[in-house]
Order: structure tokens, then sequence, then C-alpha cells
């Protein structure tokens, strides 16, 4: 299999006051293409740490990180940025839209950054707009949309970039239980067509989704298992995309 990611004993410290707080403490893990993981840790784990350094949000204080490639663990702030846009697409807990703009509007704004003609940015938004289940809401802003709605605009949106990674933290944390349901049904269809997806929760039935499980405590990896029986739920479709509207 082709190595995506590979982390070499990353530690990250950070000082508060007069104290080291050691949130990674030589974590050591390899994530190969079209693996879908999801990483699990209780509050002060370092599980948030790990994501920002995984999704070049942060530098480590030692270690080597190789994202695809390139050795990303001592890039400058510019860099960083750039590697960013290129090879992850993120999703958040809150969803991270612009309120004035539209959903389309909100999906192609990876591609102005990436210097993408105007058409080119319609073209390629509308298309994973389409591939989210949204072809009837492209021109709705957020306020006029669905929790579980707004979640599958800021999926399209990490999408559109063609990215190495699409890197989920707490994507289902401001969302009731159906629709939850729904959105982790949408990555495994984003997985099936070949993303690496890299899932950060607290949630025992969320995690059960991923084919690969990572468990933090005390900064270092306490586990790291293969799910034999990860939950598949039906896929989001045109048929079925309004059951989740009214959520």
């Amino acid at each position: 299999m082709n190595t995506l990611i590979r982390l070499e004993k990353i530690v990250k410290n950070y000082r508060v006051g007069t104290i080291i707080v050691r949130a990674l403490r030589e974590v050591s893990l390899t994530i190969n293409k079209n693996e879908y993981v999801a990483i699990m840790g209780p509050s002060g784990s370092g599980k948030s740490t790990l994501m920002n350094i995984l999704g070049c949000l942060d530098t480590p204080t030692s270690g080597t990180y190789i994202l695809n490639g390139t050795d990303v663990s001592k890039q400058p702030d510019s860099e960083l940025a750039e590697i960013r846009n290129k090879e992850i697409g993120f999703v958040f807990q809150t969803f991270n839209l612009l309120p004035r703009y539209t959903a389309l509007e909100n999906v192609m704004l990876p591609l102005v950054y990436a210097g993408f003609s105007k058409e080119e940015r319609i073209k390629r938004a509308e298309e994973v707009m389409v591939s989210v289940g949204l072809a009837d809401r492209m021109h709705h802003r957020p306020n006029e949309l669905s929790g579980g709605q707004r979640q599958r605009v800021a999926i399209a949106r990490a999408l559109v970039n063609h990215p190495s990674i699409i890197l989920a933290d707490e994507p289902t944390g401001n969302l009731d239980s159906r629709t939850s349901v729904e959105i982790m049904s949408l990555f495994h269809d984003i997985h099936q067509k070949g993303n690496t997806i890299i899932l950060v929760t607290h949630e025992e039935d969320i995690a059960r989704h991923a084919h690969r499980i990572v468990r933090l405590r005390d900064g270092k990896v306490e586990s790291d298992t293969v799910n034999e029986h990860p939950v598949v739920d039906e896929p989001v479709t045109a048929e079925n995309s309004n059951s989740i509207d009214a959520s």
C-alpha cells in the first residue's frame, strides 16, 4: 500500500506560564492512501493536538511528519498554508461556513485560493454539491439550511480541491442521532470512492464506522487496531437525501 502519512516520534510541548505541557510524547503513526482511520481519546489525551499537526495547522516540537512524500515538520507558515489548501480537506463540528455566502459560494472558496478560473470554480463546486445530495440547495445561505445540510456543504467544500486527506473533527458533534447516521453514510460513500479519511472523535459509535481505530492516552498511542466489522449505513443518494432536510 502507498504511504500517505508517516509520523516519526512526534513531540509537542506547550509552555503555560512556567509549566511545560507535554501534549504529544513521541507519537509514531503510518496511514496509507484510502484508509479510514478514527483517532480517539479522552479530554487531554492529545487527539486535538495530533489533529492540528496532521492538518498542518501546527508544527511539532520535534520529530518528523512526512505528508505525501513531503517533510512538513519544519515548514514555514506560508508553505503550510499552501500544503493545507492542496492536500487537506477539513470538516469541522461547527461547519465554519460564511453566513453571507450561498452554499455554492462557500464550496468554491478553496478554489479561489488555488487560483482556478471562475468557470472552473463553479463547475467543480456544482459537481461536488450534486455528489453530496445538495443539487437543489446550491443557492441557499447557511441560515436557510438544516444542520445536516450545512455539514454536507462543509463536506463538499472539503472535497472540491480533490485533497489527499479528508480530516474531520467531531463532524457529527452538532447533529442529532438520525442526521449523524446520514452524515456517516456520506463519509462511507466518500471513502468507497478512494478518499483517505481521518476522523477525530470521542464517540464510540461514530468511531465504529472507521476501518481502523487509533486510541491516544496521555499524549501516547495506547492502541492501534483494525476494526473488523465497520458500521455501514444506507448511503446518501439523490433519492433519500431529502430525509435529513428537516433535521
